[in-house]
């Protein structure tokens, strides 16, 4: 039996369906809600380790990524610590998941290249940095058994907020990205959500290999981020962005003018706010790949090497489109991409002829529930 902490992003999530769902082993893998676990509440973690006795834990809970300076290093930082401290109590294996924000720019970078910590660095990768550290530290003088696992640029479906990757999606799926904010060959990593649970997994049952080490959980090929932009763009069958490449300080130029805008705003009673993303608008014109040689090396064995962010595409639009088209967070793109059935074209055009046709045929009851 196992705890994952951060169950309802992304990732945790994932984890969740695949404990749950696919693995032949009989694990129970628990995910508490903050109600019953605050990651940051020290007491919190004691006590229900302490209750339930797992037999190891997953930290993939982090905060808000535009989270002021007390809410990163309380979530990313403390909350960390205080787990590894239980695991190391309780000498069970503790996976701690990353980001590549902990990196510098530049190509082909391995598990021992990281930033230094300096008070520049923004709240996120500060305190995901600091983290790393001191996991470190604890495997080499409390014999914490650990293994951190950095993730790059994360793709995949069920993700309920608008966030990395799927905030890009969605500015182009909204036509809110009328150019390219990007420049020609600037190329990031990027990591398969639904494969993710699979090296857990493995992580977990092969602990003499794993403990004590970093690895880069990214698809093997870095991916350039115009050519995905433009990709997307040819999905949704939308005329842009246009191939116009935005230069960098044009960009900034653009951003401080609409931060200024908003605060001005403010003063008359209308709040609004950037996407946290554009913290890392830098990244968007530089180069930032993540080796995945060492995740090759091991002994993990992809379950779909050929799957990648351009062969998931035709399923993330899909499934995006429709999440976000029945919230009514976008309306703008071609209605073929999801191939409607009939009954739903008929609900949005002429509702009274659907339910004279439901009334004429498909009222009568089920004749497999009739009792005999």
């Amino acid at each position: 039996m196992g705890v994952l902490i951060g169950g309802s992003g992304l990732i945790g999530g994932t984890l969740a369906h695949y404990f749950k769902t696919q693995t032949s082993a009989n694990i129970d893998l628990r995910a508490p809600s903050s109600k019953k676990l605050s990651i940051r509440n020290a007491v919190d973690i004691r006590d229900y380790l302490k209750r339930v006795k797992p037999d190891f834990v997953i930290n993939t809970a982090i905060a808000n990524i535009g989270s002021d300076s007390q809410l990163s290093l309380e979530v990313n930082y403390v909350g960390t610590l205080n787990m590894a401290r239980a695991a190391a109590a309780l000498n069970i294996p503790y996976i701690h998941v990353s980001s590549a924000a902990t990196l510098p720019t530049g190509e082909n970078l391995s598990e021992e290249d990281c930033l230094s910590i300096t008070p520049q660095l923004n709240n996120y990768a500060k305190s995901k940095l600091m983290a790393e550290e001191t996991l470190q530290y604890m495997y080499q003088n409390v014999g914490l058994d650990y293994t951190c696992i950095r993730l790059a640029v994360v793709y995949g479906e069920h993700d309920h907020k608008i966030q990395g990757f799927h905030r890009l999606f969605f500015s182009v799926a909204d036509e809110s990205m009328p150019v390219l904010f990007t420049k020609k060959g600037v190329r990031h990593s990027y990591s398969n959500a639904n494969k993710f649970p699979h090296f857990v997994h493995h992580v977990l049952n092969n602990r003499e290999e794993f403990g004590g080490e970093t690895y880069h959980f990214v698809d093997k090929t870095p991916v350039e981020l115009a050519d995905l932009i433009l990709t997307i763009r040819s999905y949704l069958e939308l005329k842009s962005p246009r191939e116009i490449y935005v230069p960098y300080s044009m960009a900034t130029f653009g951003k401080k003018t609409l931060e200024l805008l908003l605060k001005g705003l403010t003063r008359i009673g209308i709040n609004g706010n950037l996407p946290p993303e554009l913290m890392f608008l830098e990244s968007f014109y530089k180069t930032q790949t993540l080796s995945s040689t060492k995740l090759q090396e091991s002994s993990f064995v992809d379950p779909t090497p050929d799957e990648n962010i351009y062969t998931k595409l035709p399923e993330l639009v899909v499934y995006y489109l429709n999440r976000w088209t029945h919230a009514n967070l976008i309306s703008t793109y071609s209605e073929a991409v999801l191939h409607p059935n009939a009954m739903s074209h008929e609900f949005d055009a002429s509702p009274a002829d659907l339910l004279k046709s439901v009334h004429q045929d498909s009222t009568s009851p089920f004749k497999d529930l009739r009792s005999e």
